[in-house]
């Protein structure tokens, strides 16, 4: 019998039937074999109490760390210690939601989806129903994802539920002076429109981690988990992004607009050649390539030998998904120059959170733990000539 798998209950049990066969055994007249049994008993005896007694103890911690965690909810909600809600901190009010009590709870909730301690200290969110605050831990560690991401960071974002249609134009007359007095008419604009339908998809970014990295508390394992999903997702966003700006037409469809295109090699005036195939829409244009291609733009101009900065003062983002100058085949672009708040649009219909499941049984046997990190955007140009395609002769 494996007493390491009974319960404190089965133990009593057991006990109290070894106690009553060992006097029956006792009121007999003894025999070599029965003091064998005897002996037997007995040694099966004393390692029940042994085992009784640390599974006594082991449900007397239990129950002394539910205890204090109760004591700390109530002490929060109930009473002024330096965790309640609306505490003065370097003349700054601290919320409930910013508590070491509260992320802690958030945590636990994140890993087993149970919201009671949540609503318990957050006596103004307590009723069923609505959404659990999230810590501004997670906030800023989401917000600061997106930021470091320099690309989505410049891009407007918009939180509409479902599919988004963005209409641009694709052709207009422009705007006309009326003189004074003049009896003809302002001719009316010829305006044909295009629309662009942005769809949302999932980007997903999975990790495995250990039962120990599992049983980490509060902020140390929201910025373990979230430190390694949420730069990868914002990450392959603006991948995405930056593939469907390079494949743009270069002349407007009804279903997506134009962007120039210049063929040329990294030299000194390249990116002015580009700006100049930009609308004036696109007042704040950026620079986007990979590391190796701002590499031979360098070179291009400490050959020159002069001051001269081929970038003509634009910022320079690097993404390489697009490949560098020396690795891309002829037609292929390398490099774009455009207005990403003008002429790109995300749309996050679920906000800009991460959204977090956990699978604790694919990997059971390994002891591992997977975590999966879920963005629900839709990406999209939407405006013509907002950029320029700088392309590989």
């Amino acid at each position: 019998m494996n007493i390491e798998n009974m319960t404190l209950e089965e133990i009593e049990a057991r006990r109290a039937e070894l106690t009553e066969r060992s006097s029956a055994i006792m009121a007999e007249s003894a025999t070599c074999a029965d003091v064998e049994r005897l002996e037997a008993l007995d040694t099966e005896a004393t390692a029940i109490e042994e085992e009784r007694k640390a599974l006594a103890e082991r449900e007397e911690a239990v129950n002394k760390a539910a205890e204090e965690r109760a004591a700390q909810i109530a002490d929060v909600i109930n009473h002024g210690t330096e965790s309640r809600h609306n505490i003065s901190m370097e003349g700054n009010t601290m919320e409930t939601r910013n508590t070491k009590e509260y992320i802690d709870a958030y945590a636990e909730y994140i890993k087993r989806g149970d919201d009671t301690e949540c609503r318990a200290l957050l006596s103004t969110n307590a009723a069923t129903g609505g959404s659990v605050a999230v810590p501004e831990l997670v906030e800023d560690i989401v917000r600061t994802a997106w930021e470091r991401e320099g690309i989505i960071a410049r891009v407007r974002k918009a939180y509409m539920q479902g599919n988004v249609k963005v209409g641009f134009e694709r052709s207009a007359d422009g705007a006309q002076i009326h003189a004074e007095s003049a009896t003809t008419p302002a001719t009316e604009q010829n305006l044909v429109l295009g629309t662009v339908e942005i769809k949302p998809e999932s980007i997903k970014k999975w990790i495995s981690i250990s039962d120990e990295v599992y049983d980490l508390r509060g902020e140390a394992f929201l910025r373990y988990v979230y430190d390694e999903l949420v730069y990868h997702i914002a990450k392959k966003a603006a991948d995405t992004l930056v593939g469907i700006i390079a494949g743009l037409p270069q002349t407007s469809s009804a279903s997506a607009p134009a962007a120039a295109k210049v063929t040329a090699a990294p030299a000194v005036g390249t990116i002015a050649q580009a700006i100049a195939a930009l609308s004036d829409e696109a007042a704040n244009p950026v620079v986007i390539m990979n590391k190796a291609t701002w590499g031979a733009f360098k070179s291009a101009a400490y050959a020159a030998q002069y001051g001269v900065d081929p970038f003509e003062g634009l910022d320079v983002l690097f993404n390489n998904s697009l490949p560098a100058y020396t690795a891309a085949s002829s037609g292929d672009v390398y490099a774009i120059v455009g207005d990403l708040e003008v002429g790109a649009l995300a749309n996050f219909p679920n906000g800009e959170d991460i959204d977090l499941k956990f699978d604790d049984l694919s990997h059971a046997e390994y002891d591992l733990i997977r975590i999966i990190g879920r963005q629900y955007v839709g990406l999209g140009a939407v405006a013509p000539n907002a950029f320029t395609l700088i392309a590989k002769a």
